[in-house]
């Protein structure tokens, strides 16, 4: 029997169809359909339930030296009120699950992982603890999680916020405030309750993840609702995995899993100095000692066409050369004079109406130039795309508030 998130009627409500993801009955669109809803985030804001991650808490003084030992991120440089991005690798240097890891003080930290993997990730720090003062919890049924994304969800959530609405004054990427376990968090939504907010997500646009207290998660996403009106929408994981393909993101077990995490675009998740060198050893570093040939790239196409992300292949001169792990179409970029554009770039012509491109990732054998053509085949058809260090333009995650 599938799970359900504590917003499942919600989803019924809104003609969400459903589907099976990690075990989860979650909505890949809603009536809306998942076009206007990736544009809604471009344009507005859009608010996701992402109640089927899983969270898991670690306490205790060797907190900190479990997770340096255990995660690819430096944690020894997120202070406190910090967030990191990170890879959680086994010891060939495979990927079990990416994270993020939250320093919420006083040796006491959280995190998040993918849906279905909490215990999963919980048994590999615990079958590798060599300390003997850390817990390791995993909060499930403890928590939700609810994500506002897009330009207008800074002033949705001053809206909501009850108490501490200065305290996202500044709030940078990558950083959080509030607690949603400590009923006096210095953060609180209407009626008191608590939550954590972060600087982060999945699509590339400015926006907070919001975790709350399980039982709180329907009256958090009626506040935002009724905060943003005309100006949120509710979107599914179809509108979430065209954005974060468009923002050059990965998908665990899509993206990264069980193969050597080498040559990728999130090599930023590694602890390296200027000249390249790691800063220090963790479970599965010793494959850098002599990474092998294998190389992960974002590609653009030059239309919407797309391929199926499984089983179609990579070509190069006619010769197969790798694999594609997604594919996806990003409908708020199209080419101007062959150059990708975006509805929020301050340069696109006034009749800028994009189509939308064809977008993702491929693994290969070998190094390839940006620029480089190349096509994907799949059974049905074989499109060009071109290998490329970024895809949608003027993305916002990064903008002060």
């Amino acid at each position: 029997m599938l799970k359900k998130t504590a917003l499942n009627a919600v989803h019924k409500g809104l003609g969400g169809e459903l589907t099976d993801f990690g075990g989860w009955e979650m909505p890949l669109w809603y009536s809306t359909g998942s076009v206007r809803e990736h544009l809604s985030v471009i344009e507005r804001s859009g608010v996701f339930d992402i109640g089927h991650m899983d969270l898991l808490r670690l306490r205790g003084g060797d907190a900190p030296g479990l997770l340096q030992h255990c995660l690819t991120r430096d944690v020894a440089k997120l202070e406190v009120g910090a967030c990191g991005y990170s890879m959680i690798l086994n010891e060939q240097g495979h990927v079990v699950d990416d994270t993020i890891a939250y320093n919420v003080g006083k040796d006491d930290w959280i995190l998040i992982v993918n849906a279905g993997m909490g215990s999963v990730v919980r048994q590999h720090l615990t079958e590798r603890n060599a300390f003997d003062n850390v817990s390791i919890v995993d909060e499930a049924g403890n928590f939700s999680k609810i994500d506002l994304q897009g330009p207008a969800s800074v002033a949705i959530v001053r809206k909501l916020l009850e108490k501490g609405r200065g305290s996202i004054d500044g709030l940078r990427y990558f950083h959080f405030r509030g607690d949603y376990a400590d009923p006096a968090s210095e953060i609180a939504f209407a009626e008191g309750v608590p939550v954590l907010l972060s600087r982060t997500g999945y699509t590339g646009e400015v926006g907070f993840e919001i975790i709350m207290p399980c039982g709180n998660a329907l009256d958090v996403w009626n506040m935002i609702l009724d905060a943003g009106k005309s100006d949120v929408t509710p979107c599914g994981l179809a509108a979430r995995d065209s954005l974060r393909t468009g923002a050059v993101l990965p998908l665990s077990h899509q993206d990264i899993g069980s193969w050597p995490f080498v040559h990728t675009p999130w090599d930023f998740a590694l602890p390296r100095d200027r000249e390249g060198k790691l800063t220090k050893t963790f479970i599965g570093s010793a494959l850098y000692d002599a990474p092998p040939s294998l190389y992960t790239y974002p590609f653009c196409g030059f239309d919407p066409r797309k391929v199926e992300t499984r089983g179609a292949s990579v070509l190069l001169d006619g010769a197969s050369i790798g694999v594609v792990s997604t594919c996806a179409i990003d409908m708020a970029i199209g080419r101007v004079g062959g150059k990708v554009t975006g509805v929020a770039s301050p340069d696109k012509p006034a009749s800028f109406n994009p189509r939308g491109l064809v977008c993702g990732f491929i693994r290969v054998d070998r190094p390839l130039e940006y620029g480089t053509k190349i096509s994907l085949k799949d059974a049905r058809r074989s499109i060009e795309v071109e290998v490329v260090s970024d895809v949608r333009p003027h993305r916002t995650a990064r903008v002060k508030i």
